[in-house]
């Protein structure tokens, strides 16, 4: 098998590769590291090493020695680092594998590498301090998005057909639409967090993974879903195929609403237009659109993100630092996370019960609002990636609320989501100056069938696996010399 057709397939077709004996766990392994080798150098992707041979995986799964790599953020493998992006956690191993890890060795997965992420996932763009910046391999001057950066740059440019992702405010969806690839963020509680963690972030994060196409999604949701022993949420877990047997369902008369705005922002015109033309798509399947959002108080929301987020993360750092000053622990980490830290350390239990009230508001509001629609449409982001360093979580005096008010502008269709647990999947259906455009379904907790449904449909219709980055491991290594390409410059100048 040669690199460029390896490149270009996806987890579910290396599978079928596999079983026909037309190539092996061990070539396949190569081939990863071999694309991995052609464009890591441009988009920065890969934490530490590439591994010489995967960790231990169950030689009987159903996708023993399909290439998959690891977020160095929270899902843990004995053994292996688990750095969290940053220089206060440099050299950690993890001593057990989590729940999930456990599920993916049993599905077969071979690890190859780990990917980047802002420290502690707390960023729209993955550029941490410790190991630079990730780049988009559409453009390299432009970001790959965060916190699962480095995950979606590495499927989108062919060096492996999925990875790990986890998404606390948009960072499985975000990614993946600036790189385009697919990410689906389940319901909260349907993929196992623990054991280290019972709710990550009060409920706000969801493990899974950005993936090259809508079956693969389908096919990694049906070998991990599903509550593990002393989870807080008991989810059953569905027959094998479950979720596969949904795409090929073709529903008709879905209520759809649709919106290119929310109250703490709006897409660009051409996110908005990507939006519109999706909504026709749907129509021409045989649904209903019409404009329509739920109620949403931003600042009830951005209220809640600072005090889950501050908290949690302030948690980790006094965690880390031990019986130690947690200020000798701070001169470690970047001026945002500081800044998160301390004001977590400032928060009173009420603090923490009035974001809960906020959360249970919004989260019953939602379910309102799902009652009269089936499908949420919208942008994922409200633009195409931006260039690498307009967003800097290190520069000098950060504060906690403003650093969240200033995600949140990067997150205004995604975040949400997370507070209220639904699912939601974001899908790369168009492009704009040579960069992907995706769009966001959502449904009602436990409706992934409905979403992996729809987005088979708008996968058919819109045959986006077709596109190729510039940075893609099928083609020659790319030769980026650190200037902007021009559909860089023509989207800067708009």
């Amino acid at each position: 098998m040669e690199l460029r057709e390896y490149a270009r397939m996806d987890a579910t077709g290396l599978k079928d590769l596999l079983e026909r004996r037309e190539v092996t766990r061990g070539e396949l392994f190569d081939l990863a590291r071999a694309a991995i080798a052609q464009v890591d150098p441009v988009l920065g992707a890969v934490v530490g090493e590439v591994f010489d041979q995967p960790p231990a995986y169950a030689a009987s799964g159903p996708f023993s020695g399909v290439p998959f790599a690891l977020k160095d953020l929270l899902c843990t493998a004995a053994g292996v680092r688990n750095e969290n992006g940053s220089a206060l956690t440099a050299g950690h191993v993890a001593p057990r594998d989590s729940d999930l890890m456990v599920r993916w060795r049993a599905a077969g997965l071979a690890v190859v590498c780990r990917t980047s992420t802002p420290e502690f996932g707390f960023s729209a763009t993955t550029e941490p301090a410790v190991n630079g910046p990730t780049r988009n391999p559409w453009d390299p001057g432009r970001v790959a998005g965060g916190s699962s950066g480095g995950s979606a740059a590495l499927v989108a440019a062919g060096a492996l057909p999925w990875a790990h992702a986890n998404d606390a405010g948009g960072s499985i969806r975000a990614p993946a639409a600036l790189c385009g690839v697919v990410g689906l963020k389940p319901t909260r509680g349907l993929i196992p967090p623990g054991p280290d963690s019972d709710e990550p972030l009060f409920g706000l994060t969801a493990e899974f993974a950005v993936t090259r196409s809508v079956r693969d999604a389908a096919a990694l949701l049906d070998l991990v879903h599903g509550s593990a022993p002393g989870d807080r949420y008991h989810i059953r877990r569905r027959a094998p195929g479950g979720f596969v047997a949904a795409l090929g369902l073709r529903p008709r008369g879905l209520r759809v609403a649709m919106s290119t705005d929310s109250p703490s922002g709006c897409a660009d015109p051409a996110v908005a237009s990507e939006v519109v033309r999706v909504a026709r798509l749907l129509e021409e399947f045989g649904d209903h659109v019409e404009w329509a959002s739920p109620e949403v108080d931003d600042e009830h929301l951005r209220e809640l993100n600072l005090t889950f987020w501050s908290a949690s993360i302030a948690d980790t750092v006094r965690a880390l630092a031990g019986g130690h000053d947690v200020e000798n622990a701070l001169a470690l980490v970047e001026t945002a996370t500081a800044a998160m830290v301390r004001h977590g350390l400032s928060l009173r239990w009420e603090d923490v019960s009035r974001a809960r009230a906020h959360q249970n508001r919004l989260t019953r509001s939602m379910a309102g609002f799902l009652d009269r629609f089936d499908l949420v449409l919208t942008p994922v982001t409200p633009s195409t990636a931006w260039p690498v360093g307009e967003l800097d979580s290190n520069r000098p005096g950060i504060d906690a609320q403003g650093w969240v008010e200033t995600l949140s502008r990067y997150s205004p269709f995604t975040a949400v989501c997370n507070a209220t647990g639904q699912p939601a999947i974001a899908v790369p259906t168009g492009t704009s100056r040579g960069l992907p455009i995706g769009v966001q379904l959502a449904a009602a907790p436990g409706q992934e069938d409905l979403l992996l449904a729809v987005a088979a449909q708008l996968e058919e219709a819109t045959p986006w696996r077709e596109r190729v980055p510039s940075v893609h491991a099928s083609g020659p290594p790319f030769a980026w010399t650190g200037r902007r390409t021009a559909e860089s410059r023509e989207t800067e100048e708009r």
